[in-house]
């Protein structure tokens, strides 16, 4: 613990630059000479090394705490050319079954921030009626539930300014700052704060900004795509069974890397499982038992524990329970009837990858798989980059999959003329 304090914290930090700079990244170098002693043949030497900084980079926090200051939702964090807005809370739209699950977690809707990124060059005013044709990309960040901002100084901003830059109807992304989970010293936010949170960005988009459903993109990376995908069920059942107040689901559905099995239902077996084939070409670790994957999950699921994690479909859509089905005859009753058309992003070097893989499965049985483009065709699309690592989209160096994936999705934007 003490090296989460002063002047430790800072001595062991210099020490591990040092260590990295010296040490680490010189026999990170030697030992990837051979193509055969990297993680994937076809890597090249710059990203072997990337990845194993990026995976030395997330686990010092477990040792010292947070290295940064992290933007969150108690404060909108000026900086230049960050346009922030206050979104309002929106509980006449929170109903059963989100009402039984706010109450058992003791969750409120607060006011929270949302921060407007502009394509460069727009001169599109900060919440402004939406012009004609424009679609609007409502994004919502990964972390684990527990981890990072949508503030656009943030690395994950990284991925709007990609739409931004490649999508022609797209001329700014909506981020929205919902509350993060954490399960010490106190016990606070938990499944399904930021669902709510979430809500109210949706409602704000809507109702105060004017877009129409059908233009809005909801999206997610990482734990954001299990946000995107939970709130457009919540759309979807509420919406379309007739609950008029919620407003329409979304339009499209994006999900980059989606996190959609927070179970471990797919990584229980060391000798076929991806979270286990892929530990050493990705920079995360979901194996059961370690630290970096259990806290994260202790702190989302709080009161509703791990039970939650393998029969809520709202939580796990692709666990192996067939209670994800919630219904007496699980494999009868869709679970996804009535989503929009959507595009899945996944990593084949990624340790999500089963996981996802049985997402892609179960939309595509019900949905089709195709563009989603036009009245009768698949609605599921999937890119799936071979060598590319978990939300890879976040790393500008990661090229050319980087690139060739956000041209792809943004085909995939600008041919709906929905």
């Amino acid at each position: 613990m003490f090296l989460r304090h002063q002047p430790f914290k800072g001595l062991y930090l210099a020490f591990e630059l040092l260590l990295t700079l010296f040490v680490r990244i010189p026999v990170w170098t030697i030992l990837s000479l051979p193509r055969s002693w990297r993680p994937r043949r076809s890597w090249d030497m710059r990203r072997v090394i990337w990845v194993r900084l990026i995976k030395l980079i997330i686990e010092l926090p477990n040792r010292t705490g947070p290295i940064t200051t992290v933007p969150n939702h108690l404060a909108i964090t000026p900086g230049v050319g960050v346009n922030g807005v206050w979104v309002e809370p929106v509980p006449q739209l929170i109903t059963s079954p989100l009402s039984e699950w706010a109450a058992k977690a003791a969750v409120s809707p607060i006011r929270i921030p949302g921060y407007w990124i502009h394509k460069k060059g727009s001169t599109i005013p900060v919440g402004a009626p939406p012009m004609p044709g424009e679609k609007v990309v409502y994004s919502m960040h990964g972390g684990a539930y527990v981890h990072e901002s949508a503030h656009p100084t943030q690395p994950v901003a990284a991925i709007s300014r990609g739409f931004l830059k490649h999508a022609q109807s797209v001329h700014r992304v909506f981020s929205i700052e919902y509350r993060l989970s954490s399960s010490r010293p106190v016990p606070f936010a938990p499944f399904p704060t930021a669902l709510i949170d979430a809500l109210a960005g949706y409602a704000y988009l809507v109702n105060e900004v004017g877009f129409h459903p059908a233009d809005i993109i909801c999206e997610g990376d990482s734990a954001g795509g299990n946000l995107a995908y939970a709130l457009t069920r919540y759309l979807v059942e509420q919406h379309n069974n007739g609950n008029t107040q919620i407003p329409a689901p979304p339009g499209a559905l994006l999900l980059l890397s989606p996190w959609v099995d927070l179970s471990f239902s797919h990584d229980e077996n060391p000798e076929t499982d991806a979270s286990h084939r892929f530990v050493n070409s990705d920079y995360i670790d979901i194996r059961p038992g370690i630290q970096g994957v259990n806290y994260p999950k202790v702190a989302f699921l709080g009161p509703h524990g791990f039970a939650a994690a393998e029969t809520n479909r709202y939580i796990s859509p692709a666990a192996k329970n067939p209670a994800i089905f919630n219904t007496e005859n699980p494999m009868e009753t869709p679970l996804f009837k009535g989503f929009p058309r959507t595009f899945i992003v996944v990593g084949g070097a990624e340790v999500l990858y089963d996981q996802i893989k049985t997402f892609i499965s179960r939309m595509v049985s019900e949905l089709g798989a195709g563009d989603g483009l036009n009245a009768g065709e698949g609605k599921v699309a999937v890119h799936e980059a071979p060598d590319a690592i978990h939300d890879y989209l976040v790393f500008p160096w990661h090229e050319p999959e980087r690139s060739e994936t956000l041209n792809a999705i943004a085909t995939w934007i600008d041919a709906d003329k929905a």
